[in-house]
């Protein structure tokens, strides 16, 4: 299947892989769109994007600090180990960790909003919390979809864009906030 001119087809979506180095993140494309004779496109993973903080401080004041880097792999195993317990499955994907399985129903205990160092606030699930050499972790879904904009080869093949690649398409692009809002309103139906 080969996204139509508008974005939507009616065909089940084609899933695709994007790759960053060695690391690959399967995807749906989402919305499709010719830029200046270029064709891209806005993916959504497959499998569910997630998060890892790390909280410091006491419980009064206490912060959360999103694991990245080499800070990731040193607990990945762990955390892989305290989401087989609910059946899901993490993968260290291309630009993002992921889950595959089925999430549990979100309960009002189980998600909270954490703001980021740029000010914007992102609601998010609490999937499960564990502790390494007494640090304690939490794995946290985001609540909103994630979107990755990317080109598309002839073959559908998706590449990410270099920073300054996107700053100069983004006056020339569609309404993707409309985009957005109208794949969440599809997926509350």
């Amino acid at each position: 299947m080969s996204p139509q001119g508008n974005g939507r087809s009616d065909a089940v979506a084609e899933i695709v892989s994007l790759r960053d180095g060695d690391r690959s993140l399967r995807c749906t494309i989402e919305y499709a769109f010719d830029i200046d004779g270029e064709r891209y496109a806005l993916l959504l993973p497959v499998d569910t994007p997630v998060d890892i903080f790390a909280w410091y401080g006491d419980e009064e004041e206490e912060e959360a600090a999103m694991v990245e880097g080499e800070q990731i792999d040193s607990i990945f195993e762990i955390a892989k180990a305290v989401l087989a317990e609910q059946d899901l499955t993490l993968h260290h994907s291309a630009l993002t960790l992921t889950v595959a399985g089925d999430l549990p129903e979100i309960d009002d205990d189980e998600w909270t909003e954490i703001e980021s160092d740029d000010g914007e606030v992102e609601s998010l699930q609490l999937l499960a919390n564990f502790y390494d050499e007494e640090q304690e972790y939490s794995i946290y879904a985001p609540l909103d979809p994630f979107f990755v904009f990317a080109r598309l080869d002839a073959d559908n093949t998706p590449h990410l864009l270099p920073p300054e690649e996107f700053e100069r398409l983004e006056p020339k692009l569609p309404p993707l906030d409309r985009i957005i809002e109208e794949k969440l309103f599809e997926e509350s139906e």
